[in-house]
């Protein structure tokens, strides 16, 4: 598995800089797309840095291209990207993956995007409603990404995140595809996720729910 080729949106986030540090740890080939590389602290032989930005999908098109996998840690960043950021970037990275013929997709997004099959508690709907609330657009575009993941016809994994944590420390990891049970998620722990499902199918097509357990 470590002869894969990852395509990493988002490498530069509070998120993206553990997914980064966890794939080149276990020798993958790494191709990242950034707008500000100076941002970027890490340098490796197996790491490509791509300079560009999500929102164009020519750019998008030769960035993925070459890689097996594209996983995306897209936060709305610093300075803060446009509230339609996630829509803009899944497009692309759709089209891009159908014109190469690429399958397998991981994005990561917040406990407010709702599935069909959720069965939210009050504590998860009350922080699903705060987002809306204070966040209308860009909690509105998150949930029109999954409907665009639906829609799709990759082998995608939507992970439905609480608050993360930026440190190394790992633990054990809760899951689910109808609540989130837990109020935070460690970064190394989201990085060993994410680097599991390359080779699992239980959460292909599926939104799942993690946490530190």
């Amino acid at each position: 598995m470590q002869d894969l080729k990852i395509a990493l949106i988002g490498a530069t986030g509070k998120a993206g800089t553990y997914i980064l540090k966890a794939l080149l740890a276990q020798k993958f080939g790494v191709k990242a797309l950034v707008r500000n590389p100076e941002k970027l602290q890490i340098h490796h032989a197996s790491l490509e840095i791509v300079t560009g930005d999500v929102k164009d999908v020519e750019k998008v098109h030769t960035f993925i291209k070459g890689c097996d996998i594209v996983v995306s840690a897209l936060g709305t960043g610093q300075p803060a990207s446009e509230k339609t950021i996630f829509t803009q970037s899944t497009s692309n990275i759709l089209t891009a993956m159908k014109a190469l013929d690429l399958k397998r997709y991981i994005v990561i997004t917040g406990i407010n995007v709702d599935s069909p099959a959720d069965e939210k508690d009050a504590k998860t709907q009350f922080a699903t409603q705060w987002m809306y609330d204070n966040y209308p657009v860009s909690t509105a575009d998150r949930q029109k990404e999954y409907d665009l993941l639906i829609d799709s016809d990759l082998d995608w994994t939507l992970i439905r995140l609480p608050l993360i944590i930026q440190t190394d420390e790992q633990s054990a990891i809760g899951a689910s595809l109808v609540n989130c049970d837990g109020e935070q998620i460690n970064a190394a722990n989201l990085a060993r996720f994410i680097i599991e499902q390359f080779g699992e199918k239980a959460f292909v097509k599926q939104a799942p729910f993690i946490w530190n357990s």
